[in-house]
């Protein structure tokens, strides 16, 4: 088992990949072979806590004016504007988007749970825009409220993670950015920047659709609008002092 483990850290795997790995192999032991004594040599490794990377409102602002066509504005903004993954933006079909309630249904997502998210007013704006111009040819013997509201260029497939991915890649390039970060950061900005609102931090969790509020709250270590206006200790030490009022211990003067 050393050995296997050895041979996964030479190979070049992440460490949340090997304990996924190991995951795997402990069910082996544990439940397929009944084998408790291997089972119980299988560890898993501390992976290290990392702050995601968080885009400033600016910095947002700069990615959506600088995206490369309309349809990448529109899925861009998505993406920050509602806190959705780009897996939940891509695959949108027209019926998921509630105009008259100002929501948006997500069907499905991680972890097989349906949720529903706010539909900003700049959002639907934006979806009508791209409405107009979408390409249709792919909308053939597809009920309208099934169509997809990003079609990919074939097989009535949307559009692909990895398509959307380039789309903010060109739009982050052509905005300037020097920080590393990637798609999901918009949704990463997304729960921080509602965080450093003062939006409460279940509410936060339910339009992430996380399953632990723990997940949710690590965005308050990286919510730097709040960190900021915490007053440091260091700042009373140079306070002045307020001087106690003197105590009259004389007894009083007979009348």
């Amino acid at each position: 088992m050393r050995g296997f483990q050895l041979y996964l850290i030479e190979s070049g795997a992440s460490i949340c990949n090997r304990n996924r790995i190991m995951t795997g192999v402990r069910f082996l032991f544990r439940v397929t072979l009944r084998r408790h004594d291997l089972a119980a040599e299988v560890w898993h490794i501390k992976e290290p806590q990392k702050l995601p990377p968080v885009l400033s409102p600016e910095e947002v602002k700069r990615v959506l004016t600088m995206a490369p066509s309309l349809k990448a504005r529109a899925m861009l903004t998505l993406a920050y504007g509602c806190g959705l993954r780009a897996s939940e933006v891509v695959r949108l079909r027209a019926g998921d988007i509630d105009s008259e309630q100002m929501i948006i249904r997500i069907v499905q997502s991680k972890s097989r749970k349906d949720r529903h998210v706010m539909l900003p007013a700049e959002v639907l704006d934006l979806l009508r825009q791209w409405w107009k111009v979408r390409p249709t040819e792919e909308d053939a013997g597809v009920a309208p409220e099934q169509r997809w509201l990003f079609p990919g260029r074939s097989d009535h497939q949307p559009l692909t993670t990895r398509q959307f991915s380039r789309l903010f890649k060109e739009a982050a390039k052509a905005a300037g950015l020097r920080k590393t970060v990637s798609l999901h950061s918009l949704r990463h900005s997304f729960a921080t920047h509602l965080l450093e609102r003062g939006t409460d931090i279940r509410v936060i969790q339910a339009l992430l659709g996380h399953d632990k509020l723990e997940t949710t709250a690590r965005y308050s270590r990286v919510a730097t609008g709040m960190i900021a206006k915490i007053e440091s200790p260091l700042e009373g030490l140079s306070a002045p002092r307020r001087r106690r009022a003197r105590q009259n211990t004389e007894e009083p003067s007979a009348p």
